[in-house]
């Protein structure tokens, strides 16, 4: 494990955004992991900007997201689909066909989830995956739990994350209570990992990630297995890191 401390949030984002575009421009046809939530909207806006500045070419690139809320359908305002086109997509030159997300609104759970992972199969995997950090050590929307799931599967989320959620809806009772979630054998199955964690809200799961046992009951901790990941944390976040690792 890599990591990189950035002074503040701008920076981090700056830092993380860098990383994505060197994969950008090494492999014109590569295929990255997104995630949404707070964490990575810098990192988009910049590498928006690099677009606009004519630094990055996204034509030949293809993407895949970790996760949805079920029930919610493409133009849902809360959706991830309508985040990652507000945030990234309609501001580059993606290919809307090139871009995957699972799908909210599936009738069969079971035959959604088979689907999203005969997808992940049939592109390789990730050349990169961008990974935040849940308060409770969650990735994607994988939950702790008494085993480490495997496959893309629906899980319910828990009251911490719905609390965390809740900042983009209206009101609490707003957040959905399932999503479609990315397992843990399709997030291993990037090539390379790169975390994105900014304030001390993120500190303790920072610390139980990388420096506490490998346990289910923190999902992200799994991480430690990966053979190329990369942390990119403000001051905050990394508070609670041996200092040799600062």
């Amino acid at each position: 494990m890599r990591i990189i401390r950035g002074k503040d949030y701008q920076e981090v984002s700056r830092i993380t955004a860098r990383l994505i575009a060197a994969q950008v421009l090494l492999k014109p046809e590569s295929v990255l992991g997104l995630a949404t939530g707070g964490s990575p909207v810098g990192t988009y806006a910049n590498l928006v900007e690099a677009y606009r500045r004519g630094e990055l070419d996204f034509s030949r690139v293809r993407t895949v997201n970790l996760d949805e809320y079920v029930g919610l359908g493409p133009e849902h305002p809360q959706s991830y689909a309508y985040y990652m086109r507000r945030n990234l997509f309609d501001h580059v030159n993606l290919d809307p066909g090139s871009t995957f997300l699972p799908d909210g609104l599936a009738q069969d759970a079971g035959e959604a989830c088979a689907r999203y992972d005969r997808l992940l199969e049939s592109l390789g995997g990730q050349d990169l995956q961008l990974l935040g950090l849940g308060g409770n050590g969650h990735i994607g929307f994988n939950e702790p739990g008494d085993a480490f799931l495997l496959p893309t599967h629906r899980v319910a989320l828990t009251e911490s994350t719905i609390s965390a959620n809740a900042r983009f809806f209206e009101s609490r009772e707003e957040v959905p209570r399932w999503a479609y979630t990315m397992g843990i054998r399709g997030i291993l199955a990037a090539r390379r990992i790169v975390m994105v964690a900014t304030g001390i809200a993120k500190a303790q799961a920072v610390y139980d990630v990388f420096f506490g046992p490998v346990t289910p009951q923190v999902p992200g901790s799994i991480l430690q297995l990966h053979p190329d990941v990369t942390l990119v944390g403000d001051p905050e976040a990394l508070s609670l890191t041996p200092a040799e690792n600062r």
